[in-house]
């Protein structure tokens, strides 16, 4: 395969979701693993049967655009939809800057793997592209526990294909991890395209069949896990060969 061409520097103007201590004081410091620096949002955990409270405020200096936060995959009442609907939704689907609102969710024992939350007011197509989404991962009390976990978010941003808001190898993520490991893949989509996940020299079980690809459409997931036996440098990547092309591919090196 040849070499992903490089790309000049190009930013764009990200709009994002972050974390903060109590009271929205100060953001929470950003992990090793990129959770909370900007896209995707911070990643939202869960065990089935925990009750969730998310408190946001909408610090949207910038624009003053109203926003919210829709939760796949948990249960809630209709005001902790996050999705504005006119003259019914309530402050949640639409909490105007400098508010804040707090979502009710649930964790139920449907809820287990990856999903995506979002901004779902209506400036919600302005707010995804310009970054506003991240990842819920609930968990069950029998799942083992990951070596290593990664989350990679496909979206289009600023004319690039792009992963966790980054396009081309060096700006993209580098994910590591060592033989014997089991690690976790947290893939999901954001936007109007479609995708398709590929890890070089590695093969996973999907339903009993051994598979090394993963086809996502719009806002759709998927938790690849495997025991770590290919030490060596590896791409990874939207098999959408334009989209690879543009941006969308990574680097995973594992070490013996």
């Amino acid at each position: 395969m040849n070499e992903p061409v490089a790309a000049e520097a190009h930013r764009f103007p990200a709009l994002v979701y972050r974390r903060f201590t109590p009271g929205w004081r100060r953001p929470w410091p950003n992990r090793q693993s990129g959770d909370n620096g900007g896209i995707p949002g911070p990643t939202i955990r869960a065990e089935v049967g925990d009750r969730v409270l998310v408190h946001f405020k909408n610090l949207d200096a910038a624009n003053r655009w109203p926003h919210s936060m829709h939760f796949h995959a948990f249960r809630y009442a209709p005001g902790s939809d996050g999705a504005f609907i006119p003259h019914v939704s309530g402050r949640g689907g639409a909490v105007p800057y400098g508010q804040s609102f707090t979502y009710e969710l649930l964790a139920l024992p449907d809820s287990h793997g990856v999903w995506p939350y979002h901004d779902h007011s209506h400036f919600m197509h302005e707010s995804i592209m310009a970054g506003m989404y991240g990842t819920i991962v609930i968990t069950r009390p029998q799942d083992p526990k990951p070596d290593r976990e990664f989350v990679v978010y496909f979206a289009a941003h600023g004319g690039m294909d792009t992963i966790n808001g980054r396009a081309f190898i060096g700006n993209t993520p580098t994910f590591k991890a060592r033989v014997g490991e089991l690690v976790q893949w947290d893939v999901l989509t954001i936007g109007d395209l479609f995708h398709t996940f590929h890890i070089h020299g590695h093969r996973w079980m999907r339903n009993g069949i051994p598979v090394d690809s993963e086809d996502l459409g719009p806002s759709s997931t998927r938790l690849v896990r495997f025991r770590e036996e290919e030490p060596g440098t590896w791409y990874y990547h939207c098999h959408v060969e334009s989209h690879m092309r543009n941006g969308m591919i990574g680097l995973y090196r594992v070490t013996a």
